[in-house]
């Protein structure tokens, strides 16, 4: 894979944020999220939020109508919680986020400085830091998507693309499949409807409908 264009990885018709995404290379989106969650007018809570929900800075959280908010989640702002969402006991919502609609975040599950497109879903004790999950990913429980090197060093994909970042975690391509408690290494990009089997440490770019059988780093 020689393009990194966010075409090759997602499908943004239907995602509301799809803006994000007009830079050259698809690690770009990252970079631009803050910027852009602070230009948005948030704090409008369209959902029930029931007793054992913890939202710190309301005034810059909002969420979308239709979405399943458990007790025992904490969701810290600024983000955006896309329509028809689900948010598990136990979820903890870093700040820097967006999620699009039909998304679920699971139990123990930690998302921070990350973007999930519509139907992602991170549902069960995953890591989510400085990633981004296309629409319909599916992570196995216990993922975790690393975001920062041993050596504190920047980030460089196929060892000639500056990121400019030294926190990069994964980007993930549309409908792909993550296997149970598989380690992504920071900058590690997989191209749409991929599959990783379970409890594989890996690392570097995958093209479209990878099929990642052993470990790669």
């Amino acid at each position: 894979m020689k393009d990194f264009s966010p075409m090759q990885f997602f499908s943004l018709e239907k995602f509301a944020h799809a803006v994000l995404f007009k830079g050259e290379f698809v690690w770009q989106a990252l970079q631009a999220l803050l910027p852009y969650l602070e230009k948005q007018k948030l704090g409008k809570i369209e959902s029930p939020i029931v007793d054992g929900v913890y939202l710190q800075n309301k005034e810059t959280i909002s969420i979308g109508t239709g979405c399943h908010i458990e007790p025992g989640a904490f969701i810290e702002g600024p983000c955006i919680i896309g329509p028809k969402t689900t948010i598990r006991h136990g979820a903890y919502i870093r700040g820097g986020v967006i999620v699009g609609s039909d998304a679920v975040i699971g139990h123990a599950t930690e998302i921070k400085h990350s973007i999930l497109l519509n139907g992602a879903k991170a549902p069960h004790l995953n890591y989510v830091g400085d990633s981004i999950l296309g629409a319909d990913v599916n992570l196995g429980a216990g993922a975790v998507l690393a975001n920062f090197r041993a050596d504190h060093a920047e980030i460089v994909i196929h060892k000639k693309f500056s990121t400019g970042m030294n926190k990069l975690g994964a980007i993930i391509g549309d409908k792909t499949q993550l296997g149970c408690n598989a380690v992504t290494n920071p900058g590690t990009l997989i191209g749409p409807e991929s599959f990783c089997l379970p409890c594989l440490s890996i690392g570097g770019v995958f093209p479209q409908k990878s099929q990642i059988r052993e470990s790669t780093w």
